[in-house]
């Protein structure tokens, strides 16, 4: 094929590729999307091989789905199934917990894929902000907000009294508004 492939909507390129079953519309299609998957896959996995692992079965799943469903935003399935596989492999090994704020995010058919990544750079920055709080207001907030514990737990867990607790997680909570807001 020539390198006028390039000026082809991605809706158009799916389209070709319902109409003819040709899979050289979806490579194209998918080689659009290559970098962008990458980056999503190292910010989950961190390490390269696993990155360009989940590339590639992203792109298989893409391939035996694609023809399956109707998709109307292509880069927010493709960004969904990417992250879905990471933190897929990430329950595998136990190491998803500082990930749970993620699972709030809105689904890729509600938002354009830029606000997804947006939402992404929003929950790194919480993450950076959420260790600059004192110590005490952190380990509340984390683990309230991220482990998913109650009170007691966490009183139990760190030696604070309830009261303790809950006012630890609503100083932090407040201070991390003020310093995203600040932003």
């Amino acid at each position: 094929m020539s390198r006028d492939h390039l000026h082809i909507a991605d809706e158009e390129l799916l389209a070709r590729f319902r109409a003819d079953g040709n899979s050289d519309w979806l490579g194209i299609l998918l080689e659009r999307y290559t970098m962008l998957l990458f980056g999503v896959c190292m910010k989950y996995l961190r390490q390269q091989d696993a990155a360009r692992d989940a590339v590639q079965q992203v792109f298989l799943k893409a391939l035996s789905e694609i023809p399956k469903y109707p998709i109307d935003n292509i880069g927010g399935w493709l960004y969904q199934v990417a992250r879905n596989l990471c933190l897929s492999q990430l329950r595998g090994k136990k190491e998803y917990a500082d990930e749970a704020p993620l699972q709030f995010m809105a689904q890729p058919e509600e938002v354009p894929l830029s606000l997804l990544i947006e939402k992404e750079r929003d929950i790194d920055r919480l993450k950076a902000e959420l260790a600059t709080l004192k110590e005490e207001q952190r380990v509340c907030v984390a683990a309230f907000y991220l482990e998913k514990k109650s009170y007691q737990q966490i009183a139990g867990q760190t030696g604070y009294s309830v009261k303790q607790v809950k006012s630890h997680i609503q100083n932090g909570k407040r201070n991390l508004r003020i310093k995203m807001e600040s932003h």
